[in-house]
């Protein structure tokens, strides 16, 4: 028996990357798992279901409304209910170090648009179905470079994920009556597959990065399963407004 048996779990961004690391984490524990993302998921959701799973692939933009607004109808027609929420997509692994001088006002709007209008328009779709309910989980992930400022030249991405800080804090004290648990994942750097087609990025972050932690090692998506899953679950019924950093000593929250 899986911690989340019957549950059903909506992950943006969960096509590919460590948010395909979530689905199929879920999915393992029982959860059903709605996959949105605006790559293609449907191998995905092939693979979970062949596991023995339950899985929908849902073509979704998080930074357009009415994409949202289907992206829950459809959940909701398949699986009947929306347990838990993983706020994933985000626009990050393939963007080259800028000064901020530099950076293109259209690409500052587009990450403001799926990093954190994303999170709010998921958020706001989402929660009536768990008000409704009485329960639910929503996970928003950030980084543990929004304490550090790090790494350098990618200010419009450690902007964006610092009000990812806020929004979970904020969004906690609205919903908790309800039963609601909102709660931040921060990894730190995690050499996922779609981070290591960057090499220049990590090449140059990465000595930076390991100097700064406690555990002298990478950090893999291996290593985030268990935070998100005490996040998913039961375990975390009293924990609200909290930022959970995985960053091996990196930053204390």
């Amino acid at each position: 028996m899986g911690k989340l048996d019957r549950k059903t779990a909506i992950v943006t961004g969960g096509a590919k990357g460590l948010g395909a690391v979530y689905c199929r984490a879920l999915a393992a524990e029982g959860a059903r798992v709605a996959i949105a993302d605006i790559a293609d998921g449907a191998a995905l959701a092939g693979e979970i279901r062949q596991s023995g799973g339950e899985a929908l692939y849902c073509a979704a933009d998080v930074s357009d409304e009415s994409s949202v607004r289907s992206l829950v109808s459809a959940a909701v027609e398949r699986f009947d209910r929306i347990d838990i929420l993983v706020n994933n997509a985000a626009v990050f692994s393939l963007l080259p170090p800028v000064k901020f001088q530099d950076i293109d006002v259209g690409l500052w709007d587009r990450i403001m648009a799926v990093n954190v209008r994303g999170s709010f328009l998921t958020a706001k779709h989402v929660s009536p179905r768990m008000i409704a309910q009485g329960s639910g989980k929503i996970i928003n992930v950030s980084s543990a470079s929004a304490y550090k400022g790090q790494p350098p030249l990618m200010l419009h991405y450690i902007a964006s994920k610092g009000a990812i800080l806020s929004l979970t804090r904020a969004l906690s004290r609205e919903l908790g009556e309800h039963g609601i648990c909102v709660n931040t994942l921060a990894p730190g750097l995690i050499l996922s597959d779609s981070i290591l087609q960057n090499r220049s990025h990590v090449e140059k972050a990465q000595e930076g990065v390991l100097a700064s932690r406690a555990l002298k090692r990478h950090g893999y998506p291996a290593d985030l399963i268990g935070a998100l899953l005490f996040l998913a679950s039961s375990d975390s019924d009293f924990v609200t407004g909290q930022t959970l950093a995985v960053d091996g000593g990196s930053i204390n929250t």
